[in-house]
Formats: structure tokens, C-alpha cells, sequence
């Protein structure tokens, strides 16, 4: 059949004009060209002690990565890193939800800022058990921060970590310190346990509050309060000013019930409006005063040398246990057991000894 009589079909169409590409060729040839371009190690390292903060991104990110060549090319970084850190003073933030962690951290870090330091914020966004998805929203609430030229910050999903801290937080911070940044900020998501391994990672571990959520009667109670350097009642602004000032009394009555800390300091209870930008000065002298009694005292580097056979050990743990989960025949044993599980065949202690005695 002719073309001139397939036009004469119902079922023909009018020849259109071909839709043009939406990209030239040569731009996605640049493109691709592009992404396949890596820096070596060397150039990373260097990027990262120029304080290129494109190239402490990728650090981090390769840090961040599960996959095995790149945890061994993190760890070169990392060791490569050690020499060239800075000393720091490393501050834990924590608190629940809604108490304005971001917002206050926006406006401490332009104070510090301001007094001639350089600050990493790490802020750590709890991931979703479902999907393992986050919002990592913490920059659009640090709008001015997030512009300066000597900050940085990186939100990072907690993924399966327990309590919201990043597994790979404690090797960003050497990152952080080999790139130049003084003033270490880590914000936790302030739920669960959170604050426990915050705590293992920082010199000061300030405390978050709010008045009138029934905070104070939780300072009777060990844990959270025990550990905090500073207790920071926020929101003290307008109406919710007086209810600040008598939270902030009911802490300081709380606080003495506790023994003295090991390093000699006594915890201090202040109130501050992070929106309103009142009290910030007041917490960073506070600090100051902590760091140099603490290193006068010697307390300071005691404290980062527990810190140091603290995650020596956590490292281990979790290599042991990555290991171990990624075995063949580990594998293969976990499914077996779950098929008799599901079967009613078998406990999960007995089908959890199952697998644990092919390590035999």
C-alpha cells in the first residue's frame, strides 16, 4: 500500500512537528562527564583543610555510606584528618521537640560568629521506621546562619541509630575540626537516648527547657537532668516570661539534690528568648567559664580521653555486629529460623541461639 493511501485511513494521522529536546546534547554530555569525575583522596583531604565545604559535604557523605569501599575510604580520610584538627569545644544541644533547638542555635552561632569563631552545626533528623525517609528541615530555620561564610551545617538522618544520633556523628566532628571550625554544635532530635550518646561526643551538654510543660517535676528524677552542664529554660519572652523565671527556680532547687559532678563544675539553670535574641551573651559566657576551669583543672582532656575508649569500644561493637549480619551463611541461617518462626516451630530464643551457634 502506497503512503498517500495509509493517509486516507481513519486510523492515519497528520505527520506533527517533532517535540524539540528538552536538553542539548552537549549539556548532557557535560553532565555526565561531570558526575563521573572523582576527586581523589588527596584532593578531598586537601578541599576538606582548605575549608572547602563542598568537600567537607563529600567527606561526610562518604563517611555516611554503608558501602564497604567507601567505609574503607573513610577511614583513610579520617586517619589522614586526625593531624590537622583543631582544638575545639564541642557542645551538645538536646531538648524535646518544639522547644526551639534551631532557632536558638541560629542565633548562638551568629553570637559566636560574631566573636570571631568558626561553627559546624551537625543536626541530627530522626528518620522514619517506614519509608527511613527525613524532612532534614533544621537549615530552612537557620536562614541567616546557614548564609555566613565561617559556618557550616550538615543535617543528616538518624537512620536505625539508637536515639537519633547519627552512627558516624563522632567522625564528622573530626572532619569538622581538620576543616577548621573551633565551635562544634550538635543538635539532637530529644527523644529516647539520644542524649546519652550526645553526651559521649561533647564538652558541654546544654540542656533545652520549657515552662509550664511540666518539665519541673522531671527534675527530681535522674538521667537527662544528671547529665546536663547548663539547664536553658527558652522561650522566656512575653506572657511566658514569669513562668520561665519559676521554672528556672524549681531546676536550681533540682540541680542541688544531684552529687557533684567528677570534673568539679555545678550545673547552672538560665533563662533566654532565642526568638527575641535575650540571654544568648549570658549562656556563652557561661561556657567560656566552663571551659577554662575545666581545663585548668585538667578535667577537660580527662574527659576527652574517656571519650575516646568510650567510642574505641562502641566501634568495635558496631564492626563486630556489621559483620556479622553480612555473613552468608549468618544470612541464611536468619531466614531459615523466621520460616520456623512464622511456622510456629520455634521461639525467638531458640531460633536466636540457632544462629548464633554457626559462629561455632
Amino acid at each position: 500500500m502506497s503512503a498517500k493511501k495509509k493517509l486516507d485511513s481513519a486510523l492515519s494521522e497528520t505527520p506533527g512537528i517533532e517535540r524539540p529536546e528538552s536538553l542539548s546534547q552537549a549539556s548532557a554530555q557535560s553532565i555526565k562527564k561531570h558526575r563521573l569525575k572523582k576527586q581523589t583522596q588527596e584532593q578531598l583531604l586537601q578541599g576538606i583543610l582548605s575549608g572547602q565545604t563542598a568537600a567537607l559535604s563529600k567527606g561526610i557523605t562518604l563517611i555516611e555510606s554503608k558501602a564497604k569501599k567507601h567505609q574503607e575510604q573513610a577511614q583513610k580520610l579520617i586517619m589522614t584528618c586526625l593531624p590537622h584538627t583543631v582544638k575545639s569545644i564541642r557542645i551538645g544541644i538536646t531538648g524535646v521537640p518544639g522547644v526551639g533547638k534551631s532557632t536558638f542555635i541560629e542565633q548562638f552561632g551568629q553570637l559566636l560568629l560574631a566573636q570571631g569563631h568558626k561553627v559546624a552545626v551537625l543536626a541530627v533528623d530522626p528518620s522514619s521506621s517506614i519509608s527511613h525517609g527525613s524532612i532534614l528541615g533544621d537549615k530552612t530555620r537557620m536562614e541567616s546562619l546557614v548564609k555566613a561564610d565561617n559556618a557550616f551545617i550538615r543535617p543528616s538522618a538518624s537512620g536505625d541509630s539508637l536515639g537519633g544520633v547519627a552512627r558516624k556523628t563522632r567522625e564528622a566532628i573530626v572532619l569538622c575540626e581538620a576543616a577548621g571550625y573551633d565551635v562544634i554544635l550538635i543538635e539532637t532530635v530529644g527523644v529516647g537516648q539520644s542524649e546519652t550518646a550526645v553526651h559521649s561526643m561533647t564538652d558541654f551538654f546544654l540542656l533545652l527547657k520549657l515552662a509550664g510543660a511540666g518539665d519541673e517535676l522531671q527534675g527530681i528524677k535522674r538521667g537527662i537532668i544528671e547529665m546536663a552542664d547548663a539547664i536553658v529554660i527558652n522561650k522566656a519572652d512575653g506572657e511566658n516570661e514569669k513562668a520561665a523565671r519559676l521554672a528556672k527556680a524549681e531546676f536550681n532547687r533540682a540541680l542541688h539534690l544531684y552529687p557533684e559532678k567528677e570534673n568539679g563544675w555545678t550545673p547552672k539553670t538560665l533563662t533566654c528568648s532565642a526568638i527575641e535574641n535575650k540571654g544568648i551573651d549570658a549562656i556563652y559566657e557561661l561556657i567560656q567559664g566552663f571551659t577554662r576551669q575545666t581545663q585548668d583543672s585538667g578535667a577537660f582532656e580527662h574527659n576527652r580521653q574517656q571519650q575516646e575508649h568510650y567510642w574505641f569500644k562502641e566501634t568495635i561493637s558496631n564492626t563486630v555486629l556489621d559483620d556479622f549480619y553480612n555473613r552468608p551463611e549468618i544470612i541464611k541461617e536468619i531466614k531459615a529460623q523466621k520460616s520456623l518462626l512464622d511456622a510456629q516451630k520455634t521461639t525467638p530464643f531458640e531460633a536466636a541461639f540457632a544462629v548464633l551457634n554457626k559462629l561455632k
